[in-house]
């Protein structure tokens, strides 16, 4: 799904107040860990994930993983938290908002 930079701005702004709703430890990405955060992406579609896992390139690995195995979209990374994006169906309450 191709979004304008726009609407992307506005995403930015709604998932400005969300708090992570998956955090990511020292252990990395497990596979309940990815589990978890495909069931939780497919009930929110816009969450944020925090990864208190080493270094930035091994954060940017494990937000890329996310990425390719749930089929989301990442809007914004910001420090250690990745702000995603998954719509569940084309009639989503927030695709009609944009």
């Amino acid at each position: 799904m191709q979004l304008s930079e726009s609407q992307k701005k506005k995403l930015r702004g709604l998932g400005h107040q969300l708090k992570p709703v998956v955090t990511i430890g020292s252990s990395g990405l497990t596979e309940s860990v990815l589990e978890e955060f495909i069931r939780s992406l497919n009930h929110h579609e816009l969450m944020k994930v925090k990864v208190n896992a080493g270094d930035r390139d091994e954060r940017d690995q494990i937000l890329n993983k996310l990425c390719e195995e749930s089929g989301a979209l990442l809007l914004q990374r910001v420090g250690n938290i990745g702000l995603f994006l998954k719509l569940r169906k084309k009639d989503s309450k927030l695709l009609l908002s944009l």
